[in-house]
């Protein structure tokens, strides 16, 4: 699977691009702005935390090439971006250049404002002719080296007719400089009062290098805490195997991993990770798999089994026929899942968005209303300084970047989390739903049971029993029910030769019907065998025996009469009792949807806990529960894993896919659960609350930060205690919003997803 996706119903197309130089949430909103403005773009999205771009264009419009200029006419660097691995390669890379570059200028600007701030702090008790000049030549280098892209990023803004936090900085340490030099070079012009024995304006050349420095520090360490993470994603592509051997004309080959191709039978020893997805043709061994699937003890190989790229084999050798290669295998697929969950927005982002967007712009005019009432109401000696201190405070304490970090930082930490866990999310928006869901409704095949049924009961009436079973087992050879699976095994353990069927037809949620050998076989459910005019009232008590010990009961008749009644048990997982208990702790009710009979599925649902059970629906009546249950308010998340449960599953609020299911579940869910195990859907939902909790978290703290910090740098508390908030410890209190967001965010890689 590349990077680069097409459509067969659209002529539109997908691509990713890594974007360079932002340097904050507005950076990202303007390029994400100007991509959307392009001709034939219908979507972009631009990721801060990730620094990733994705474009939805039409390519008769359009070029990859003109989306590249568009972004760097922006005042920003991208290139387009092919595989997994070239995108993370790419982001490694940029970050590491950032943090070298970030260091350097963090450590130039350190080493000139300490004396800066010496000097200042000194209180007069350090005084030499042209003290101020020497202020001049340790702050220079600091704004215009240290600070140089504060200043080039405000002038990206204003260029494009936009705000940001680079404008803030700019203005707020420029004007301290400013107003430094002017007092440093035109002393008289600036002078509280006249006359030669007037007092020389004070000079702020430590807090204009301060501020610089305390910013630098705040990106240094934000830019550090972006890089863990994305930690979860680098574990899961460092997993991958370089190389693999093969066997080709009988020689023993060892080649790239890139040159394996489908059909190739690889030789995999004990202690080698498997390169590629594929069935074992020979040898038997164990296999930890939890790299995929978060389970620590390793799983039975023999020859039929499925085994996975990047999983560990343990103990025995094994050939392996590969089936998928490249970014066609499983390890690849979910690596591509979870770039796409960490590059995608949650609706609660909205809100940050909409504030970000008008943030700027009413701080400029906040601290234009703190200039003008500071000026209009201090005293005349000291109006001037305490006017500009103040703006000075506003300007450079507010901080859009937390606000911007909130939802991605999280999102980035929480997928990651899950994909290690064997947890696939595919984005915010599945993030938030699984967090408001009220209502979980489980399938029950291969749900809250293996899924991997035997045939436990067999009574003949007309034909002998192995007659029965085995013109039975050649119609169900055809479907691709898990009934149909067990009849199979248990005719070919009896060792009867099953003959071909003919004019097979399958009837969702009724059963099945063939010509074998020129009779006409039916199997299915009561109502499917009346519907045909054969009479079953005499299976009717053995059934409901049945039914009512757990088993499920089928009907077959053959050539128009009933010839036997089976009954095939589907065994209970030995997790889905417990996981049913831990989804009900988290607040959640309940619900089994079944095809199966009433007593069967009652049967099931009083061993796992389960109170409410519909049985007996169709698929589309599985559809139209959903429906009932959303109608009444509820919050719906389904979960299922076959083919008839994939309209279900897109009708919910949050479909789940158990990843043992079909390619058709997992693909109309919002997340697929590798293991099989019902532990991981409580798992996820736990997961979900965490990282909305930690996203509502952020979001809570950057708005009260605002909040609080810039009327406080206005001077709000003056009247009362006559605290004034200098802007050098303004600037620290930005650089540390942002870098809390962050570190919180990073609180989620230490969530237990067994702990509810």
């Amino acid at each position: 699977m590349s990077l680069n996706t097409l459509s067969p119903d659209s002529a539109e197309q997908t691509t990713d691009f890594s974007v360079t130089g932002m340097s904050c949430a507005a950076c990202a909103r303007r390029i994400e702005k100007q991509l959307g403005r392009a001709p034939g773009v219908s979507l972009a999205g631009v990721n801060y935390a990730t620094n990733r771009a994705r474009v939805t264009f039409d390519p008769k419009t359009t070029s990859v090439g003109a989306l590249v200029s568009v972004v760097e006419d922006t005042g920003y660097g991208a290139q387009q971006v092919q595989r997994p691995e070239e995108a993370l390669a790419i982001e490694e890379k940029a970050r590491a250049e950032e943090v070298k570059d970030l260091t350097r200028r963090f450590a130039v600007s350190t080493g000139l404002t300490i004396p800066l701030l010496v000097l200042a702090m000194a209180h007069g008790k350090i005084e030499f002719s042209g003290m101020n000049v020497v202020q001049l030549l340790l702050a220079t280098p600091v704004l215009f080296y240290g600070g140089a892209h504060f200043f080039s990023g405000a002038w990206k803004a204003l260029r494009h007719r936009a705000a940001d936090m680079n404008l803030l900085v700019a203005i707020g340490s420029g004007a301290a400089y400013l107003y430094s030099v002017i007092a440093t070079v035109f002393p008289a012009a600036l002078a509280q009062g006249h006359g030669e024995h007037a007092p020389m304006p004070a000079v702020y050349f430590e807090a204009a290098a301060a501020i610089i420095a305390f910013l630098l520090l705040g990106k240094l360490l934000e830019a550090r805490a972006k890089g863990k993470t994305g930690e979860a994603i680098k574990k899961l592509m460092g997993l991958q195997a370089k190389t693999a051997r093969v066997l080709r004309d009988g020689n023993e080959l060892e080649v790239s991993i890139e040159a394996v191709g489908i059909g190739d039978l690889v030789l995999i020893r004990p202690g080698e990770k498997i390169p590629v997805d594929g069935v074992v043709e020979g040898g038997s061994s164990s296999v930890d798999e939890s790299m995929l699937t978060g389970e620590s003890l390793p799983v039975a190989k023999a020859v039929g089994d499925e085994v996975f790229g990047a999983t560990m084999n343990a103990t025995g050798s094994l050939r392996v026929r590969a089936t998928h290669v490249g970014l066609d295998t499983a390890i690849a697929q979910i690596v591509r899942l979870v770039q796409d969950a960490q590059g995608s927005r949650a609706p609660i982002a909205r809100l940050a968005d909409t504030v970000s967007g008008y943030f700027t712009p009413v701080v400029l005019i906040i601290a234009v209303l703190t200039f003008v009432a500071w000026f209009s109401l201090a005293p005349a000696d000291t109006r001037l300084t305490m006017a500009f201190v103040n703006a000075v405070a506003v300007l450079v304490i507010a901080c859009p970047c937390a606000l911007g970090l909130a939802t991605p930082t999280a999102i980035l930490v929480g997928t990651g989390k899950g994909a290690q866990s064997g947890i696939l999310i595919k984005g915010g928006a599945a993030l938030e739903q699984a967090y408001k869901m009220t209502t979980i409704v489980l399938d029950k095949t291969g749900t809250v049971t293996e899924g991997k049924p035997a045939l436990t009961h067999l009574t003949a009436f007309e034909l002998p029993e192995n007659e029965v079973l085995r013109l039975v087992a050649a119609v169900e050879t055809l479907s691709e029910h898990p009934l149909a699976a067990a009849i199979v095994k248990a005719a070919k353990e009896k060792g009867l030769a099953v003959p071909a069927a003919e004019k097979f037809e399958a009837i969702l949620g009724r059963g099945v019907i063939a010509s074998v050998e020129g009779r006409e076989v039916l199997i299915g459910n009561r109502a499917f065998l009346e519907e045909r005019n054969v009479p079953v009232d005499a299976a009717l008590p053995e059934a409901e025996r049945l039914a009512t010990e757990g088993n499920t009961p089928m009907f077959a008749a053959v050539s128009g009469k009933l010839a036997a009644i089976l009954a095939v048990a589907d065994p209970i997982k030995p997790t889905s009792k417990e996981a049913v208990a831990r989804l009900k702790r988290l607040g959640l009710e309940v619900v089994m949807l079944t095809g199966d009979n009433q007593k069967t599925a009652q049967a099931v649902a009083a061993q796992v806990g389960i109170d409410r059970v519909v049985a007996e629906v169709l698929p589309e009546g599985k559809v139209a529960e959903v429906k009932r249950l959303q109608a009444s308010g509820a919050v719906v998340g389904m979960v299922g894993d076959g083919i008839n449960d994939a309209p279900a599953l897109a009708q919910a609020d949050i479909g789940i896919a158990i990843g043992t299911g079909t390619d058709v579940a997992m693909e109309a869910s919002d997340i697929t659960l590798i293991k099989g195990d019902l532990n991981s859907v409580a798992s996820a939902i736990a997961l979900s609350k965490a990282t909305m909790t930690t996203i509502k978290q952020n979001l809570f703290w950057a708005f009260i930060y605002n909040l609080v910090g810039i009327p406080i740098a206005a001077g709000l508390l003056y009247p009362l205690n006559g605290w004034l908030l200098s802007p050098v410890y303004a600037s620290a209190a930005m650089s540390l919003s942002s870098v809390s967001v962050v570190v919180n965010s990073l609180r989620l890689k230490s969530f237990k997803v067994r702990a509810v």
